[in-house]
């Protein structure tokens, strides 16, 4: 199983203001003109830096049909808004409708109490904005979140102008991800779930009892509802398109959320098992792990962390994807007994580990479901072995061109010409301290990426 390495922490927010001079120099240069471009362009850096900390902004899944003299689409595209460590940018405009807030939540930049410049869009300006942008090719799609202005119906309104401008005034067929603010009515989520891609209303705390704690105007019901609605939005546009196919789809692209770790003492078994009962939702896709970025020193509700926990998101993507993918579920990767996932090793190594009576397999005889769970071996592989094995039994050699990794699958199989040094003749505690020295320096390598939010 590949590891998996947050992008957002690549993000160069230098680029934004330098698309926005590069648009604003090719605009009308008159004096008022001028004036009004140097306003917008202060508005845009301070509510894409703001935006910075929201990482749940990926757009699979989504196929958004052209229409007659529209512009963009949203099909087969993959879109997050950053900057990949080897410099290919992924373009979504991300940002936030406002940096205004009426809630204090302790873990969060923008909360009411900081003494940060506050500024917002308006609907028509922001609409402009993203078109402008896509006109120019800077970006394929929009991630639009915001503060709470007044109150969550106001903001949310604002919010669903935005995307009705793009989709019925410009005509815009681009993915468009938005975020629905927790105790809006259910008429504006309505709309908004026709109109955009993906929804998602962010958890941000594993649990009730310390979201309470940081954010005390917050609950969970406020939250749970209007994911709830979403599911249920979505099941009704389903079944409406099988008797009409013209009937219009509710955010084709599923909803998500987001679960900051670190800034609570959740355990990692709390986390996992909260994102097992989420994606037993029909119309749930995915949820975000955000290590705590320690932003409100001042704040002793807080941790004091010296830098944001990235081994640990890393660990719990990977836990997340064996959920997924690998057919696991939570309390196999983390129980009462192992609360926390490893730091050192791999969920699935881990899993192994703990399990050694499960191993060795013969990768030749073995079923699917107990392929999959051999650390070294993916689902294309595993899919491969099984297509293989069919015109042959299978060797060392032919399962490394079949991607498996054979420097952690070797100790839990056996085929042919394979030496018999399986987990159980080295004993686990050998495993992984063979195993536990390339994934240390793995894990060295992502904690010394440096994380340059800019000014």
């Amino acid at each position: 199983m590949k590891n998996y390495q947050p992008d957002r922490y690549f993000y160069d927010f230098k680029f934004v203001e330098l698309i926005s001079i590069c648009f604003l120099c090719k605009r009308n240069t008159n004096h008022a003109t001028g004036k009004m471009n140097d306003k917008t362009l202060e508005k845009l850096k301070i509510l894409a830096d703001a935006a910075k900390y929201d990482v749940s902004c990926a757009s699979s899944g989504t196929s958004r049909n052209n229409v007659p003299g529209g512009i963009g689409t949203a099909a087969g595209w993959g879109i997050c808004h950053s900057f990949t460590p080897d410099g290919r940018c992924i373009s979504l405009f991300k940002i936030l409708l406002t940096n205004q807030c009426i809630y204090d939540c302790a873990y969060c930049s923008n909360r009411r109490s900081n003494d940060v410049k506050r500024t917002a869009f308006t609907a028509e300006e922001l609409a402009e904005l993203t078109i402008e942008f896509y006109r120019r090719n800077y970006i394929e799609g929009l991630f639009l979140s915001s503060g709470v202005m007044r109150n969550p119906d106001y903001t949310m309104e604002q919010m669903v102008r935005v995307v009705k401008l793009l989709r019925e005034v410009h005509r815009f067929n681009g993915y468009i991800h938005m975020k629905t603010i927790p105790g809006a009515s259910s008429e504006l989520i309505a709309q908004a779930g026709v109109l955009a891609d993906r929804m998602s209303v962010n958890l941000e705390i594993p649990s009730e009892q310390n979201l309470k704690l940081l954010a005390p105007e917050k609950d969970y019901p406020s939250v749970f509802a209007p994911m709830r609605f979403i599911q249920q939005g979505m099941l009704e546009s389903a079944e409406d398109r099988k008797k009409f196919r013209s009937a219009p789809k509710f955010v084709p692209a599923g909803q998500s959320t987001q679960v900051i770790i670190g800034a609570t003492p959740d355990s990692d078994k709390q986390i996992l098992t909260l994102a097992s009962a989420l994606y037993k939702r029909p119309s749930f896709k995915r949820v975000y792990y955000s290590g705590y970025i320690p932003i409100n020193t001042g704040d002793n509700r807080l941790p004091a962390l010296a830098k944001p926990p990235l081994v640990r998101e890393n660990r719990l993507y990977q836990a997340d994807w064996l959920m997924r993918f690998y057919e696991f579920k939570a309390n196999e990767i983390v129980n009462d007994a192992h609360p926390d996932l490893d730091l050192d090793i791999d969920p699935k190594m881990g899993w192994a580990l703990r399990n050694p009576a499960f191993f060795p397999i013969d990768v030749n005889t073995a079923p699917y479901e107990m392929i999959l769970r051999v650390p070294g071996i993916g689902v294309k592989s595993a899919k491969l072995i099984l297509a293989s094995r069919r015109y042959g039994r299978l060797n060392s050699v032919q399962l490394k061109k079949m991607g498996v990794v054979m420097k952690r699958a070797q100790y839990f199989i056996v085929c042919r010409e394979l030496p018999m040094q399986t987990v159980n003749e080295l004993t686990p505690q050998y495993v992984r301290r063979q195993v536990s020295r390339t994934q240390k320096k793995q894990a060295a390598e992502l904690l010394q990426y440096s994380i340059d939010w800019g000014e």
